[in-house]
């Protein structure tokens, strides 16, 4: 079965409990988000109970109060974007990871360092495309 997305909403409530060490409730999610998000205290409830039905968020019941829900996280940021970054080359690109870093890249001015840190990513790969080799260059079994 194929995941469900994250919505852009969502990720900003992923993003608060990524950055926790710790469980947060709904609330304390909330007051994290004051500021920046322009989010009602009833939305985040809502989206963090779709984050929960989808299987991104796990939760417990507080010991003391059985309306307090802790949430923590089931799927790890680098997930979601590896997931995330896979259906945009599928939707923008075809499947093709070469056009989307191409498009990617000629879209920004880099400097050396940023270059060098690409290249250093791009020789990690070829070591990775040798064991899990993708649409573009895989060889079909």
């Amino acid at each position: 079965m194929a995941k469900e997305e994250i919505t852009p909403s969502e990720w900003q409530i992923m993003e608060v409990l990524w950055a926790s060490d710790m469980p947060l409730t709904s609330s304390e999610v909330y007051k994290r988000m004051q500021g920046n998000v322009d989010m009602s205290m009833r939305m985040v409830r809502v989206l963090m109970n779709r984050l929960n039905q989808k299987d991104i968020l796990g939760y417990t019941v507080d010991e003391h109060d059985s309306r307090v829900y802790h949430y923590y996280v089931l799927r790890q940021k680098e997930e979601c974007v590896k997931e995330k970054s896979r259906k945009f080359v599928d939707s923008y690109f075809s499947g093709s990871g070469t056009n989307a870093m191409a498009a990617l890249l000629q879209s920004f001015a880099l400097t050396d360092e940023q270059i060098k840190e690409l290249e250093d990513i791009l020789e990690k790969s070829k070591g990775q495309n040798a064991e899990s080799p993708d649409k573009e260059g895989g060889t079909d079994a």
